[in-house]
């Protein structure tokens, strides 16, 4: 008698974006759909006091060079935020890669999305071979300097931040899964809830007032206002009629 098969899980199956390279040599795949879903998390809610939106980059994937010497090496930071630079206005401004001796800024924060295959490089874990790039905690701390590095796991739930102090990073103390930026005025940390749908434990920037919200969520906040003004005016209305007062002729 035939036995139909059941496939397992699609978590269970299905390879990651570190299991499957892309064509070029060395290159991993692109980015999953968590790194996606977090990446516009982070971007439609970091609102960094001081600089006007024109002055900031926010970048995810984009590929980051950073030493003149050896042109070739880049890191692709998972997110990151540049103060103080132009932001494209036209389509063909916007840049294919973030190159540090043209641009001459540094990013002021990196978020980097810990997965099982890229642990040991994100936290400096790796030893480096003779003429082989260093590892993105090497580049971030000893090269670039970028003041701020973010490092997320989301398979343990365990968010650390790390911040430039003389010559090395030093980890921030983390309360309540949330740290503040006096800088920019923000704060980031972890936030339960649902983004795209999708319901999960995300990385998401606030302020003196709470969770910076989404557009979506402005939206919705707007029509509760809305709806909420007029059911009072329904009420307001019926009373009249109550008292023999026609609310349309007033």
């Amino acid at each position: 008698m035939y036995q139909p098969i059941h496939p397992r899980s699609p978590l269970e199956t299905m390879p990651t974006m570190y299991d499957l390279p892309s064509e070029l040599v060395g290159e991993s795949g692109l980015p999953d759909e968590f790194h996606c879903i977090q990446a516009d998390l982070l971007t439609e809610t970091c609102k960094p006091v001081g600089y006007l939106p024109e002055e900031i980059l926010l970048a995810s994937d984009l590929n980051l060079y950073y030493d003149p010497r050896h042109t070739q090496w880049y890191k692709r930071p998972d997110w990151y935020m540049v103060l103080g630079v132009p932001r494209a206005n036209q389509q063909e401004e916007l840049r294919l890669s973030y190159l540090i001796w043209q641009e001459g800024v540094t990013p002021f924060l990196i978020v980097e999305l810990l997965s099982p295959g890229t642990e040991n490089d994100d936290l400096g874990q790796r030893l480096r071979e003779i003429n082989q790039p260093p590892t993105k905690w090497e580049v971030y701390e000893r090269i670039l300097r970028v003041p701020y590095y973010v490092v997320y796991d989301r398979y343990e739930n365990n968010l650390r931040a790390f911040k430039i102090s003389g010559l090395r990073y030093e980890a921030i103390k983390i309360a309540e899964n949330r740290f503040w930026l006096n800088e920019i005025d923000l704060g980031l940390g972890l936030w339960q809830g649902v983004y795209q749908g999708t319901e999960g434990l995300w990385l998401r920037w606030y302020d003196h007032n709470g969770w910076i919200p989404t557009s979506a969520e402005r939206a919705e906040a707007a029509s509760q206002r809305a709806e909420a003004a007029s059911q009072r005016a329904e009420k307001l209305a019926a009373y009249l009629r109550s008292q023999g007062i026609d609310p349309d002729n007033l």
